[in-house]
């Protein structure tokens, strides 16, 4: 019986645990991937602690995986042993609900979640359902691929879909997992890209990564700032926290809209009268299917937008998580397997 090893977390607010698992064998329409590198992204907490309702255990974390297909099971005509590919947060759909019946994937009733409905990607080989699977390109390692398929995506995706052209202004609030990425893109995508952190010592990196201008938003006004700017058409909202999001609203310009990809706990309080008689709109947006996993990837791949990672084996999961969960990486921590 040949053995592979995985980390699970066997109850809610358990330890990881590294296990010698049997390589499990694809059913008809899945793959197994021989997993390369896998992310570990904040989201991963909520099987770590249990959080996800009706989350079953033992479960293997880890939703943004690359690697190389090296089986296919029944009836799978997409794919083929070898093929470099990855799975992100989207792990496959039911085809059948009303959302999957428009082609609306992302939104299906019944979508299954890599890493949460199934095992994920800290082990070294995975099963997944052939939708959920994306086509990486060359010229991209698997490790800066693997945070694409989550924290690449969301931004990417977000940002493509906002309404905004080349040349209005985009910012970017937060500087983070999400923000640095954001940043990157909103830049390549030809936006007049500002920046919205706290301190002045990020400005440099703001700037490095494409911002054409950098606003503290813990010595000025950052909305006052935004309007002497001319207003944000997009504000992207990165970074966790209820407060500094709803302050953004008095950024935007006249039909500009704050599109929040942050899932901070606390409920966002947003004055409607700003968004009222400006004609400014809230929106939220979720990562993305496998097809907009390889545009992003893609994009990447084209344009030199990276993520920034830190790398760790996998028998230092717990190491890499908890310089995550504390926000001390920089700014993606990616487990490895060799």
């Amino acid at each position: 019986m040949a053995t592979m090893k995985a980390v699970q977390v066997s109850k809610a607010g358990g330890d990881f645990e590294i296990v010698e698992r049997e390589i499990p064998q694809p059913g008809p329409l899945q793959v197994r991937i021989k997993v390369e590198a896998c992310g570990i992204c904040h989201s991963d907490s909520l099987v770590k602690e249990g959080y996800w309702p009706g989350l079953k255990f033992p479960r293997v974390p880890g939703h943004e995986v690359a690697g190389v297909i090296d089986e296919v099971g029944a009836n799978v005509t997409m794919w083929k042993k070898g093929q470099k590919v990855g799975v992100g947060w989207h792990g496959g759909h039911c085809f059948e609900c009303n959302p999957c019946r428009r082609g609306d994937f992302g939104l299906c009733q019944n979508e299954k979640l890599c890493g949460i409905t199934y095992d994920g990607g800290y082990q070294e080989y995975m099963l997944a359902p052939e939708e959920a699977v994306a086509a990486l390109p060359d010229g991209i390692s698997a490790d800066e691929a693997a945070p694409l398929l989550c924290a690449g995506i969301t931004t990417f995706n977000s940002l493509r879909n906002a309404g905004a052209r080349s040349g209005d202004l985009v910012a970017v609030h937060g500087l983070g997992g999400l923000g640095h990425l954001g940043v990157q893109f909103a830049n390549k995508m030809g936006f007049h890209t500002v920046a919205i952190a706290r301190g002045a010592e990020k400005e440099a990196l703001a700037k490095k990564l494409g911002a054409l201008q950098y606003i503290d938003s813990a010595a000025v006004d950052a909305a006052g700032e935004l309007q002497k700017l001319g207003g944000a058409r997009v504000i992207l909202a990165t970074a966790p926290d209820s407060k500094a999001i709803s302050s953004m609203v008095g950024g935007l310009a006249v039909n500009g809209k704050l599109l929040v990809v942050a899932a901070p706990a606390q409920t966002l309080e947003v004055n409607p009268i700003p968004l009222i008689l400006g004609r400014r709109g809230l929106q939220g947006w979720p990562s993305g299917i496998a097809p907009d996993s390889e545009d992003t990837v893609r994009f990447c791949a084209r344009t030199g937008v990276r993520p920034m990672i830190e790398r760790f084996p996998l028998e230092k999961v717990a190491e890499g998580y908890e310089r995550m969960m504390s926000s001390k990486v920089r700014f993606r921590a990616v487990l490895t397997m060799s």
